[in-house]
């Protein structure tokens, strides 16, 4: 094995280490939302936008997941003229790198969806950050597009941090949908398009493997 190798397994081992510390330090079950269930089949498909740091890694968790038909990266949270990469990067439009997620609710439920976010996308107690990144397109944010879908997130991040399944309490907002704009198509499917690129390698492959290990049932290739 060479260094590249062994330092690359290192840190993934560390990342995936700092997950479980951020959720409480060890393997107890991580709490479903209140009053969560999977509606019948046939029921129409459902949208979830969220926003945890860079899009690459949220986008790819959810491309992973079952029941989930569809995950784009983009921006919400500001205007549609300056939904762009370079000028989100910025950091003062508004916007944050968010993803819109279409699943069948019969496979997945929202809940099961913002338990994944919680648990396996991100660290929700990190301000205006993420990791290596910073700023507020960084910030973690729930856009909720019913008042089904905030009733539920309000409740679920109240029950979480009863519950202190993190050590710092979530600074997740949960705000209105006003709009999701598409990022450019360089930025769709980055994870899958580029494994070996270092950022992907050291900040998101940990994510998948942390998928797969808490919900193996959900988890897809």
């Amino acid at each position: 094995m060479g260094k590249l190798s062994i330092i690359v397994g290192l840190v993934a081992a560390a990342l995936a280490a700092f997950y479980l510390l951020a959720a409480g330090g060890n393997d107890a079950p991580f709490p479903y939302p209140p009053n969560d269930r999977l509606a019948p089949s046939g029921a129409a498909g459902e949208m979830a936008v969220l926003a945890g740091g860079c899009f690459w890694g949220v986008e790819g968790v959810y491309d992973h997941t079952q029941g989930v038909t569809q995950a784009v990266s983009g921006f919400a949270g500001g205007e549609k003229a300056t939904a762009h990469y370079e000028v989100v990067s910025e950091g003062n439009t508004g916007h944050a790198e968010s993803v819109q997620i279409l699943f069948d609710p019969s496979k997945i439920s929202y809940g099961t969806v913002l338990k994944i976010f919680f648990s396996v996308a991100h660290d929700p107690t990190e301000k205006n950050r993420q990791g290596p990144d910073t700023g507020t397109q960084y910030r973690s944010v729930i856009f909720y597009a019913s008042d089904a879908q905030k009733q539920m997130a309000e409740s679920y991040i109240r029950e979480l941090d009863a519950a202190h399944v993190y050590k710092h309490p979530i600074v997740t907002e949960v705000v209105p949908l006003k709009g999701f704009y598409a990022a450019e198509a360089e930025h769709q499917k980055f994870l899958d398009h580029n494994p070996t690129y270092p950022y992907i390698v050291f900040n998101d492959l940990p994510k998948l493997r942390h998928l797969k290990q808490l919900y193996p049932d959900l988890y897809k290739k």
